[in-house]
């Protein structure tokens, strides 16, 4: 009834679909602990689900579902639909008796159906899920796909892509080769032939088969596959020509034929030719307020300047184009380019080793956390299960350690926005001997340098504990000092923030994780990639935390661009500079809102915390000049985070003095509207900040039923005169929209 497009990869759906079937369970919770996966599923997707499971002491049984009988220690049952050797089964009586017995039941489809977006902002250790930026942009080109060939279009790919396998599975058996008994769609696993002859024959053709067995292979296809594809990959298994099957092939038989309607709404029948559907995303495109347009000073966010020379290499089929799992040989080039950006993020974070597998910031805290743990257990000293997060910790950091099994401990920050060291060193030495990490932003959530974070540093490490370092703030550090400089054992950085990867709209995104030498041993393996860290000593090989063995590669070609282009100097520069424009920003603004918090020596760090919780006695929300903002052709900065109330810029190293200028001056102009409303002059409830913001519908309209003119609605300065960027939506009650969910899919004269 819901489906979530959020999610990273396959793998991760799955651990996420997991982890929510498992809270889902309540007071049953203690005693159902086991969870069942099917042996046909992805390699990786187990991987990724028994890493999951292992620090949340859930027991993961991997076997065939067809001799699996649930009980009542069992919350949930995992298979894969068609499943890793491409077969398709029909798990209806499986499903039932897992029901019966009280368990969930999810099915791997790449059709990911788990819904976690954003909870842990809100419910933070008791979060399921810690994501927070994802890959929205690739769910973006999935969803446009399905508009552009609608129902029929899609149908139409399958049952060619059906028959295609149909036509090759005749051929091979021909042949004398084995092929999956049972129904298949598009994946065939091809048995009783010899693999190394198989795998030589198709090499010399540039076709790559999976690697399964002596006398095993693997193969898929597509809607790009000819019938001379076919035809080429027969011959990697003999001398045959592929046989003409029975259109009767391109369908599925009952009980797994597809006789529900699907994509019925409008948009996914409308748009069928290439021009019609340009205007589509066109017009899409139009609605939306991006940097092309203007500064966005979205505090912890760092939207800044993606260069076209950083973005070209995105779309070369070198890079694009490479499947995860393909042969070493074939990947040099990628290889390459890895060891380089590993080895750049080492030196500028001053670190020992870096992963770059984790494919989110909210990944990269996990992958770093279970270095962690997995370096005390290897001490014996597995019994560590206390992490310290500061109250004003991102929601992602308590679950991110909750997902590790950690308990979480909140510590106290001072009236500026620091950690209270008294309270830290206080409840460090409470926890002393079970104390297993500190979760630390530097700087920190309130867009402070902290002073006394080497010494914050010190005390952690007196306990035996580790410094995680989260690197959401890392524009405010490169080139002018480091987490490992500091004294952070771990520290993970969003390369789409501080590195170039463009996150609009969340995605996607990268959080590569750096360690110190003596946690080398316990960054992520991947059971795939053959890749095993090395020295390890706890109960289970390091297990891998995304899909593939390097996260979303095709995009880190973006960061490499980006080091390689700036150079040590340039990106110092950059730093600076990001610093210099965000005390900027508060100094000219103090006088209009105060600024929360300040460092020691009066300035803050790269972002700034402004107050407008005072004019509440005035009845102006902080929300009010948020949406007032759209009218100016600006994108509100992040609200009432990490303070209610507040408004937290961040203006980034990209923006020119005259568009910070603009932005404050847009603010002083907004402060004006406000004193207005409290002297009295402009109606408390029908005033431009009330009814921000204004829509061309709404400005054109016959009515007009406010006090003020419809030019200072629409045009309250000469920027806008000069390029007005018109909002689509009027006001809305955000509170509401996000308490009661609406139907959007048909109205009720439906029914």
């Amino acid at each position: 009834e819901i489906a979530n497009a959020s999610m990273l990869d396959e793998g991760t759906a799955a651990a996420e679909a997991m982890t929510m079937c498992h809270r889902l369970k309540d007071g049953d919770a203690a005693a159902q602990r086991r969870f069942f996966v099917d042996a046909a599923c992805h390699p990786q997707t187990i991987d990724i689900v028994q890493t999951r499971a292992q620090p949340l002491g859930l027991e993961v049984v991997v076997g065939d579902w067809r001799k699996f009988q649930a009980d009542a220690t069992c919350f949930g049952v995992l298979v894969q639909y068609p499943d890793t050797t491409g077969s398709v089964h029909d798990y209806t009586g499986f499903f039932a008796a897992a029901h019966a017995a009280g368990a969930f039941t999810i099915v791997a489809a790449a059709l990911r159906l788990a819904l976690g977006t954003r909870e842990q902002h809100i419910r933070r250790d008791k979060a399921t899920s810690n994501i927070c930026t994802a890959q929205v942009l690739l769910a973006v080109m999935a969803s446009m796909y399905a508009v552009y060939h609608g129902p029929a279009g899609l149908r139409r790919i399958a049952r060619r892509v059906k028959l295609l396998t149909a036509m090759l599975a005749q051929g091979l058996g021909a042949l004398g080769a084995k092929v999956n008994a049972e129904p298949v769609f598009d994946t065939l696993t091809v048995g009783k032939v010899a693999a190394e002859r198989v795998h030589a024959a198709a090499a010399a053709k540039k076709i790559n088969l999976r690697r399964l067995a002596a006398y095993t292979v693997g193969l898929s296809l597509d809607e790009t596959t000819t019938v001379e594809d076919v035809q080429a990959i027969l011959s990697c298994f003999g001398e045959a020509q592929p046989a003409t099957p029975d259109v009767a092939a391109a369908d599925f038989a009952p009980p797994h034929a597809r006789t529900s309607p699907y994509l019925t709404a409008a948009v996914f029948n409308r748009y069928h030719t290439e021009h019609e559907m340009l205007r589509y995303i066109r017009r899409l495109e139009a609605k939306d307020l991006s940097l092309c347009h203007s500064m966005i000073s979205l505090g912890s966010c760092t939207m800044k300047l993606n260069a076209t020379s950083e973005m070209f290499p995105v779309s070369w089929p070198e890079f694009s184009r490479l499947h995860p799992f393909a042969p070493a040989a074939q990947t040099r080039g990628y290889a390459q380019l890895f060891r380089e950006l590993e080895a750049w993020l080492s030196e500028i974070t001053g670190f020992a080793a870096v992963s770059l597998q984790p494919n989110a910031g909210s990944q990269g805290e996990y992958a770093g956390l279970l270095t962690i743990r997995g370096y005390h257990e290897s001490r014996s000293e597995g019994r560590r299960n206390v992490c310290l997060i500061p109250t004003s910790a991102h929601g992602t950091n308590p679950a991110s350690a909750a997902m590790c099994g950690f308990k979480v401990v909140p510590v106290a920050c001072d009236s500026q926005g620091n950690i209270d060291v008294a309270d830290l060193k206080a409840k460090a030495a409470t926890h002393g001997a079970d104390l297993a990490a500190l979760m630390v932003t530097y700087p920190s959530t309130h867009g402070v340098f902290e002073s006394s974070i080497k010494d914050i540093c010190t005390i952690i490490h007196a306990q035996g504990g580790q410094v995680y370092m989260d690197g959401a703030n890392m524009n405010a550090q490169v080139g002018l000092t480091s987490p490992g400089f500091i004294g952070a054992d771990v520290c993970h950085l969003n390369l789409h923030k501080t590195f170039c990867i463009p996150h609009g709209g969340g995605g996607p995104g990268v959080g590569p994780i750096g360690v110190a030498k003596h946690l080398v041993p316990f960054l992520p393996g991947h059971v795939m990639a053959g890749r095993k860290s090395e020295g390890q000593n706890s109960k289970r090989e390091n297990g891998s935390v995304s899909a593939a063995p390097y996260g979303s590669a095709s995009i880190l070609v973006i960061s490499w661009m980006y080091i390689r282009m700036m150079g040590a100097a340039g990106l110092t520069e950059a730093t600076k500079v990001a610093i210099l424009n965000a005390n900027y920003i508060a100094r000219r603004l103090e006088s209009c809102f105060p600024v929360l918090y300040k460092g020691a020596s009066g300035l803050v760090a790269h972002e700034c915390i402004l107050e407008f919780r005072p004019w509440k006695q005035h009845g102006l929300e902080v929300e009010d000049v948020a949406k007032r903002l759209m009218d100016y052709g600006y994108h509100a900065p992040t609200m009432s985070f990490p303070v209610p109330g507040t408004l937290m810029i961040e203006p980034t190293e990209s923006e020119s003095k005259a568009e910070l200028d603009r932005f404050c001056d847009t603010l002083i102009a907004i402060h004006g509207e406000m004193t207005s409303v409290a002297r009295g002059e402009s109606d408390k409830a029908n005033n431009p900040l009330k009814h921000a913001p204004h829509t061309a519908a709404a400005v054109c309209g016959s009515e007009w039923n406010h006090p003020y003119s419809r030019e200072r609605a629409a045009f309250p300065d000469r920027h806008t005169r000069a390029s007005k960027f018109w909002p689509t939506v009027g006001r809305v009650d955000n509170v509401y929209g996000d308490r009661n969910l609406v139907c959007s899919c048909v109205g009720m004269e439906a029914y």
